[in-house]
Order: structure tokens, then sequence, then C-alpha cells
């Protein structure tokens, strides 16, 4: 990452750091499409009221206002105010303002809806390790008119799977479990605020079992009992199906519960036979936001598991609506930058040089610049990244230029127009004809490797 970070928490990319980040986005672009989910943009403000109009979290969005009527306003006494719905903001993240998409544009579009969305996000939280105030998402998502059927909750996650198995990354596992599992289990053990079991549940790995039993008793009500149940079924892990056996063992008998059961153990089936190793059922996972309805999916780098989950989203059935007119759907996240952080600081990644060009093509004098020009336009002309020295000093300078740049080769023209490339890592220097001289594969452009 850059040096000089002047802004916590505002991440900023050297040139070879940049290309990393481009490669991890070109791959996932890549893959995406691969999908058939087509590309969307929207836009990076929202009102308050959209945001926060499925869920209080206020504290994390950041308002927009203009400084003028800031000061306009301290002038006269007054504050604005932050409760207002009308109020402007930055988007948090893009599952949000995607259905608010959904909703005004779904004349135009084909149900099902394939999109992916790679885009900035702000949230104002303490910066640390792999959590940012400005970061980038990348989103896929499907959405249906009226139903979606539950095969794209398993599609979703075998997309993911292939995208990250693409990227530079250590291995990961994508823990899912089931809205409608654990809600079920809650609501036939006798607790009725299934929400609030599941905010407690969602936070074990933070705070540990005993506290969050505590948190189930003494917030929540339940009994001894219950609360050992709660956390019985969130202990249970596994990388089959062998999860549906182990619930039943329990005890608990509820429809939805049923229900919840079927769809995680179709994914996990599906995971099993094309994604194998990659997925595993965690009925811990619960999921913060209360817009999820069933497959809910975190994901992990495995020996990296304090850096938090990668990947995470699930089922929506009431997200985006237009009076009785709904619009199901189911997505992923991936956060690229707690990914891309990770993977600069552990070098699991590197660029094979620090910018894209491949030749300097150098200046015997000023009058020599439009010639250099020309040699350039006949390169770039063949897809070979060119840049023409800015002046025309000692060719040794020149060289040395294009070394604190990274450029491999340099190109000379003398006087009787014959034209030779210098690599100038090996010092080897032939002939070269503009139009017909290529570089090796490796060096026709920025290789990213991997350790």
């Amino acid at each position: 990452m850059a040096r000089t970070a002047s802004l916590s928490g505002f991440p900023e990319w050297l040139p070879q750091e940049r290309l990393v980040e481009l490669h991890v986005l070109d791959t996932l672009r890549k893959t995406f499409e691969l999908h058939g989910f087509s590309s969307i943009e929207t836009r990076a403000v929202e009102t308050v009221g959209q945001l926060l109009r499925k869920g209080e979290i206020d504290k994390e969005v950041y308002g927009l206002s203009r400084l003028q009527e800031d000061e306009d306003a301290a002038g006269e006494g007054g504050k604005s105010d932050k409760a207002d719905p009308n109020a402007l903001a930055l988007h948090f993240d893009l599952t949000v303002p995607f259905a608010r998409y959904v909703v005004e544009n779904a004349g135009y579009l084909a149900f099902p809806f394939r999109r992916y969305q790679i885009q900035k996000v702000w949230r104002g939280e303490r910066p640390q390790e792999g959590r940012a105030r400005e970061f980038t998402q990348a989103d896929i998502n499907v959405v249906g008119d009226g139903e979606l059927p539950f095969r794209y909750d398993v599609e979703i996650a075998l997309v993911i799977a292939e995208a990250l198995s693409a990227l530079p990354i250590p291995d990961f596992r994508l823990r899912i479990n089931n809205r409608k599992l654990a809600e079920g289990f809650y609501r036939g053990i006798g607790l009725t605020d299934t929400a609030g079991v599941l905010r407690s549940i969602d936070k074990l790995e933070k705070i540990g079992e005993a506290k969050v039993a505590e948190l189930l008793k003494n917030e929540l009500g339940a009994t001894d009992e219950q609360a050992a149940l709660a956390l019985k079924l969130a202990s249970i892990r596994t990388e089959d199906t062998s999860f549906v056996a182990q619930v039943r063992a329990l005890g608990v008998a509820d429809e939805l519960l049923e229900e919840g059961l079927s769809e995680l153990e179709q994914v996990i089936e599906a995971a099993v036979q094309r994604a194998p190793g990659k997925v595993v059922a965690d009925l811990s996972i619960a999921r913060g936001l209360d817009y999820y309805t069933g497959t809910v999916v975190e994901t992990v780098l495995v020996g990296h598991e304090q850096l938090g989950s990668i990947c995470s989203g699930g089922r929506y059935d009431a997200l985006a609506s237009k009076g009785n007119r709904k619009f199901p759907g189911v997505g992923l996240s991936i956060g690229v930058t707690r990914l891309v952080s990770r993977i600069l600081s552990q070098e699991f990644a590197t660029a094979s040089r620090s910018v894209p060009t491949a030749v300097l093509v150098a200046l015997n004098n000023d009058d020599s610049w439009s010639a250099a020009q020309d040699v350039a336009a006949q390169l770039r002309g063949r897809g070979i990244a060119t840049e023409v020295a800015a002046k025309a000093e000692k060719f040794g300078k020149q060289i040395k230029f294009a070394d604190r740049r990274g450029i491999p080769f340099v190109w000379f023209t003398d006087d009787d127009g014959k034209h030779q490339v210098k690599d100038i890592r090996t010092g080897e220097q032939v002939d070269a004809d503009p139009a017909s001289w290529e570089p090796s594969p490796e060096d026709l452009h920025v290789r990213i490797t991997t350790r």
C-alpha cells in the first residue's frame, strides 16, 4: 500500500499494487461474464431513507452535504437533521441500491435478471486490518419477478467458488447456513424472537459461547436448556450433508426447520459434487442484516480466519418490492479491498513489473521526438505498450529512467534510420524492425505471479 496514509481507512495503491488489484478485478469480471452476468453501475449516493429502510445502521453511513450549506447553518445556529429520510448519504453496500435499481427499472429488465457490479462503497467504521472506510466490492445477484427458484442459491455459491479459485489467494471455505433452518429451530424450542437469537448467535466468534448464552438468557428470556440447544445447533459443521442427521438428533420439530434443512442440503450436495472441499455447512453463520430470508454465506481464507469474511451474502425475498409485486433475489459480495490487502501484505501475488509499459523509445536529440512517436505508434498498433522518453538526455540516463520505471526494453534509432532494441535486464541489444519486432510473451504484458 502507498507508504503515506494521510487519511486512515482510505486505501491508496502504488502502481505495482494497483496492477495486482486490476488482475483480481479482471479475473472476477471474466468469471462472472462467463456465467452470463451483466454489469451495471448504480449511483454512489442514496437517500438516508432508502439506505436505512431495512435496518438501523446509521452509525455506518456517511452523510453527504455541501460545505457552504453547513457553514450557513452553523452561522445561523442551526444544524442538519441526520434523521431526515430525504437527506443524502454514500451507499454502504451494493445490495440495497441494487434493490432500488430493480424496482425503478423493472420494466426494462428481463427476469430472472443476472447482474454483477464492481464499485466503491463507504462505511464509517474504525479502520483496522481487513476493514476500511472506503473499499471496493464485487457483487453478483440473480433477481426474479414474483418468485426465484431455489436452484439459483446453489448456482451463486458455485460461481463464487469458481471465481475465488481463480484468484491468487490461499485456500478458502464458503461457510453456508440457512435462515429458515435456524429460525425454525429456535421457534421449535420456544424462542419466539428469532431475529434477536440470530443477532446473538452472529456474535459467537467475537464474544464466545458463554457470553452468547448470557445474551440469550438475559436479553431474550431463554432458559438454560433453550440457550444450550441454540448453541448446540450453532456448533454443527460438516463438509457433507451429514448435518441433516445431526440436527434431527437434537429432537426439534418444525415445518420451517425442515424447509431450511432441505434447502441447505441441496446447496451442500451440489457443492460436494462440483466444488469439492470449498464449501461447508456451518450452522453458526447467521448474518446480522435482517433482510436475509434463506441461504446465508460467509467465506474465510484458511489460515487467515482472523481477517474475517472475504465474501458474504445470501437470499432475500422482500428487499425489493413495489406494491404487491416482489423481486426476490440471492447474491454474494466479495470484499475486493480486503482480499487485495491480504494478497499484498502476505505477498501471495506480485506484478512482474510496476508499469504496463514494455518499451521506452529513446531520443537521440530533441528533433527526433516525431520519429520516435512514429516508432511507438507502430509498436502500439501491434499491442505493445510503449512510451517515448521525455528528454533527449544521454542514453545512459534514459536507460536508468527505464530501469526506475520497470520498463524492460529501450528502443534506439540512429540517424540513418537503423533500429535496435536493448533488454536492459540482460544487456543484450539486437537489430529490430518496429513493424515486426515482438517481445517474448512473458514480457508483452504485466504478469501476476503467485507463490
